[in-house]
C-alpha cells in the first residue's frame, strides 16, 4: 500500500512539474513490470537483442514521415538523435556487425545535415573507440536540445506512448532537451539552427552573445576625414560651377542663351542623380556609429593622406546594377608549391608563400613588359596578368628568404612598405618591400601559424595558429600583446574589425569568435558551420561579417546580435578569400571550385533593419554574378580604394 501512496505522490509531482516523458516512462516500466510474463532469461534475452534498435527506429522514422506536412519537418528532427545514439549504443554492446549494418541502412537520411559527423563516426568499429573519438564522447556526454512547437511535442508523446517503444523512449528520455514553443511550427529554412548539443557551444555562445559590442566605425579616421575634404572641394567646385554658368547665362543672349539655360539644368539634374547615388550607397557607411579606439594609432603621413584622397576621389560606386571590373592574376608554373597568395591595397604588388619556404614579391608595374610573360587577355575577359614563378632568365619578382617551413600566409601592410609572413616554423617575419629585406622574426606561437593580417591602421597585426590561440603584436615588439585562447581546435583565419577594436577568428572547431583587443576577452560567438572556417570579411561599416567554410558555405552575420542574417549557398568547394567592396554594396567571394561570386549585400541588410525580428528567417543574399576561372582555384581577393577587385589564384593543371 505504502509503495502505490509513493507512486501516486510521484505521478503527481511529475504531472505538476509538467515532466511528461518523465511520467510517460515510468507509467510504462510500471506496466512492464505488472504485466511481464516472460522469463528472467527470455528477458534478459529480449533486452541484449539488437533487432530492438532497429525495429524502434524504423517505426519512428516511418511514422515521422507520414506524419502531416505542416508538423513533418519538425517531429523529422526527433531521428537524428534517436539514430546516433542507437548507432552508439549498439557498438557500447558489442553488436558491431549490427551497428554497421543499421548505420549504412539510415545513414541517407542525415547525409544531407551532418554529412562531416557522419563521416568521422563511421569510423567506430569498437567500443574502445567511443571513448577515444572526440566527437563521439561529445555526443554520448551531452544532450541534444531541439526545438518543437507544442503540437509536434503533443504528437510524439502520444506516438510515443501508443508504441510503448522502451528503446526509443529510453534514449528521447536521456539523450533529448525539448525546447516547446506556443505556436507555428518553425520554419523549414531554421533546420539547421533547431537541433544543438547542449552543455556544449550553443550554451556557452548564448552566454558569451549577451556582451555588448560597439561595431562602428573610429572617430576622425583618416578615411572620414578625407571624406569630409572631398565633399567640401566638390561642393566649393559646383558652387563656383553655378556662378559661372549664372553669369554665362545672364550675358548670353535668345537662343544661345535657351540653350545655356537646358545646358546648365540638365547638368544639375545629371549632377543631382550622382549626388543621390553616392548618398545611397555610402549610407551603410555615413550612418555607422562612431567609437573611439583602444589602440595607440599610429600617425599617417601626409603623402598616404594625398593618396588617399585621391583614390576616394576616383573611387567607382558599385551596387546591384554597377558591378566592379575584375582583375585576375594568374600564377603559372608553381608545381602545386604555392600556399598563399595577397594583393597589396592597390593592386600594384601580389606576393605569394610557398612550400619551399620562400617568400616572392612581384611589381605589377613592371609584370607584362617581356612578351613571353604576359597575356592580352585575362579569364572571363577581364584585364588578366600571367605571373611566371619560373627562374628562366632574369628574375621578374624579388625573392624573400628566411622561414625553414613552408609559408601559409602573407599579407601588406595598408600602405604596402611593409610585408608580412606566417610559416610553419611557428614564426611570423616583417619585410620591407622597398628595402626587399627581412626586419624582424616575432616568436611566440608553438605551432605552425596558418594566417596573419594587419590591422586598416598599420603598425598592429594579428595571427592564428595550430596551436588553438590568435595573438596580436605590434611591429615594435617581439613577443605579442595579446594571447586569445578559447577555440578547440586550429585557428584557421583572422580578421580585423574596422574599427581595431576587435579581431575576428575562424577556427577548424566550426566556430567564429570575436574579440576585444583590450582585454582579450571573447566577446562573441558565431555558431552554424558545418565544416572548419577558412575565411572572414568585415563590412565597411563595421556592423557584419562575413565567413566561408570548407564546405562552401558563406554565412553572414551582425555582431550586434550575434545571429546569421543569412547563409549564402552556391559554391561547391572551400571558400578561401571573401571580401566587401568599399561601400558596403556588393561581397565577393574567391573558392576553390574556381569561381568569383558578386552577392547582393544591400538588400539584405536593408530587409534586416527594417524588421529585425526576422532575422534569417527569410532573407537570402541574392548572387549577382558567377564569374568562373578557366582552371584556377581563387586563393585571395582585395577590393582597392576605388573598388577595383583584384583576385589571384595558381593555375591548376590537375
Amino acid at each position: 500500500m505504502e509503495d502505490e501512496e509513493m507512486e501516486k505522490k510521484v505521478q503527481q509531482y511529475l504531472q505538476r512539474k509538467g515532466f511528461r516523458l518523465t511520467e510517460l516512462a515510468l507509467q510504462e516500466e510500471r506496466n512492464r513490470v505488472s504485466t511481464s510474463s516472460v522469463s528472467d532469461v527470455e528477458l534478459a534475452r529480449s533486452e541484449n537483442d539488437p533487432a530492438r534498435y532497429y525495429d524502434g527506429y524504423s517505426k519512428l522514422r516511418t511514422w515521422a514521415y507520414s506524419s502531416l506536412d505542416l508538423y513533418k519537418h519538425e517531429l523529422l528532427r526527433v531521428l537524428y538523435p534517436v539514430f546516433i545514439h542507437c548507432f552508439m549504443d549498439l557498438v557500447a554492446e558489442g553488436h558491431t556487425q549490427e551497428a554497421r549494418s543499421f548505420f549504412c541502412t539510415f545513414r541517407e537520411d542525415h547525409e544531407l545535415m551532418h554529412s562531416r559527423d557522419l563521416q568521422k563516426l563511421e569510423g567506430i568499429l569498437s567500443p574502445s573507440h567511443l571513448e577515444e573519438m572526440e566527437l563521439a564522447r561529445s555526443l554520448r556526454q551531452n544532450k541534444f536540445r531541439i526545438k518543437l512547437c507544442e503540437y509536434s511535442y503533443e504528437l510524439l508523446l502520444q506516438y510515443l506512448q501508443k508504441t510503448q517503444a522502451l528503446v526509443v523512449l529510453g534514449i528521447i528520455n536521456e539523450r533529448i532537451t525539448f525546447e516547446v514553443s506556443a505556436g507555428q511550427p518553425s520554419l523549414i529554412s531554421d533546420d539547421t539552427d533547431v537541433v544543438a548539443l547542449v552543455g556544449t557551444s550553443k550554451d556557452l555562445a548564448k552566454q558569451i552573445n549577451q556582451k555588448e559590442v560597439h561595431w562602428g566605425l573610429l572617430e576622425d579616421s583618416v578615411e572620414e576625414r578625407m571624406e569630409k575634404a572631398l565633399l567640401e572641394s566638390d561642393k566649393t567646385e559646383a558652387e563656383s560651377k553655378d556662378a559661372d554658368a549664372e553669369d554665362k547665362k545672364k550675358s548670353s543672349e535668345g537662343g544661345k542663351q535657351g540653350g545655356s539655360a537646358k545646358k546648365v539644368k540638365k547638368d544639375k539634374l545629371v549632377g543631382g542623380a550622382t549626388g543621390k547615388t553616392n548618398k545611397s550607397e555610402t549610407s551603410l557607411v555615413s550612418v555607422a556609429p562612431r567609437v573611439k579606439p583602444e589602440l595607440t594609432l599610429p600617425v599617417i603621413p601626409v603623402e598616404v593622406e594625398q593618396s588617399i584622397l585621391e583614390d576616394l576621389r576616383n573611387r567607382a560606386q558599385l551596387n546591384s546594377l554597377a558591378l566592379p571590373s575584375v582583375s585576375f592574376y594568374t600564377f603559372l608554373n608553381t608545381h602545386n608549391g604555392l600556399n598563399c597568395s595577397s594583393i597589396s591595397h592597390d593592386g600594384s604588388l601580389v606576393v605569394g608563400g610557398f612550400s619551399d619556404s620562400s617568400v616572392k614579391v612581384w611589381d605589377m608595374s613592371k609584370i607584362g613588359q617581356p612578351p613571353k610573360t604576359s597575356s592580352p587577355s585575362g579569364e572571363n575577359g577581364s584585364l588578366g596578368e600571367r605571373i611566371s614563378a619560373s627562374d628562366d632568365g632574369k628574375r621578374s619578382y624579388a625573392l624573400f628568404q628566411g622561414h625553414s617551413g613552408p609559408v601559409y600566409s602573407a599579407a601588406f601592410s595598408p600602405f604596402g612598405d611593409f610585408l608580412l609572413s606566417a610559416s610553419s616554423d611557428s614564426t611570423i617575419r616583417l619585410w620591407s618591400t622597398k628595402l626587399n629585406a627581412n626586419l624582424v622574426c616575432y616568436k611566440g606561437h608553438n605551432y605552425p601559424v596558418w594566417d596573419v593580417q594587419f590591422s586598416p591602421v598599420g603598425h598592429y597585426f594579428a595571427s592564428a595558429s595550430h596551436d588553438r590561440t590568435a595573438r596580436i603584436w605590434s611591429m615594435d615588439k617581439v613577443q605579442p600583446l595579446r594571447i586569445m585562447a578559447g577555440h578547440l581546435s586550429d585557428v584557421d583565419c583572422v580578421q580585423w574589425h574596422v574599427n581595431c577594436n576587435y579581431i575576428a577568428t575562424g577556427s577548424s572547431d566550426k566556430t567564429v569568435r570575436l574579440w576585444d583587443v583590450q582585454t582579450g576577452e571573447c566577446i562573441r560567438m558565431f555558431i552554424g558551420h558545418r565544416s572548419m572556417v577558412l575565411s572572414l570579411a568585415m563590412s565597411p561599416d563595421g556592423r557584419y561579417m562575413a565567413s566561408g567554410d570548407e564546405d562552401g558555405t558563406i554565412m553572414m552575420w551582425d555582431l550586434s546580435s550575434g545571429r546569421c542574417v543569412s547563409p549564402l549557398v552556391g559554391h561547391n568547394s572551400c571558400v578561401w578569400s571573401l571580401a566587401y567592396s568599399c561601400e558596403g554594396a556588393l561581397l565577393a567571394s574567391g573558392s576553390a571550385d574556381c569561381t568569383v561570386k558578386l552577392w547582393d549585400v544591400a538588400s539584405s541588410t536593408k530587409a534586416l533593419k527594417t524588421d529585425d525580428a526576422k532575422v534569417g528567417s527569410t532573407n537570402r543574399l541574392r548572387m549577382l554574378k558567377a564569374l568562373p576561372t578557366k582552371s584556377t582555384p581563387v586563393y585571395t581577393l582585395r577590393f582597392s580604394r576605388r573598388n577595383l577587385l583584384f583576385a589571384a589564384g595558381a593555375l591548376s593543371l590537375g
